[in-house]
C-alpha cells in the first residue's frame, strides 16, 4: 500500500472478488462482455440473497441486513 492506506481497507473487498472469481468467472467461458457482465450480475443476485454466509451465522448479507435495519423513528 502507499501509506495512506492499511490491508485492512480492502479486505473485504478482495475477499468478494476471490469468491466471484473462483465461484463463477473461472468455472465459465464467457464469449462476451455481456455475457459476463451477466453472469457477475446473476452471481451477486445468488451471493447476497440464497448463499448463506459461516460469518453471519449461515444466513444470508440480504436477511441479515433487513433484519437489522431499523425503522424510521415516527414523529409524535
Amino acid at each position: 500500500m502507499d501509506g495512506r492506506s492499511c490491508w485492512r481497507d480492502n479486505v473485504f473487498f478482495e475477499r468478494l472478488w476471490k469468491s466471484i472469481k473462483y465461484e463463477e468467472v473461472y468455472l465459465r467461458a464467457y464469449e462476451t462482455m455481456s455475457a459476463a457482465r451477466s453472469g457477475i450480475e446473476r452471481y451477486l443476485g445468488f451471493y447476497n440473497s440464497r448463499r448463506p454466509h459461516r460469518a453471519l451465522d449461515g444466513i444470508t448479507p440480504d436477511a441479515f441486513y433487513f433484519a437489522h435495519l431499523h425503522a424510521p423513528e415516527l414523529a409524535a
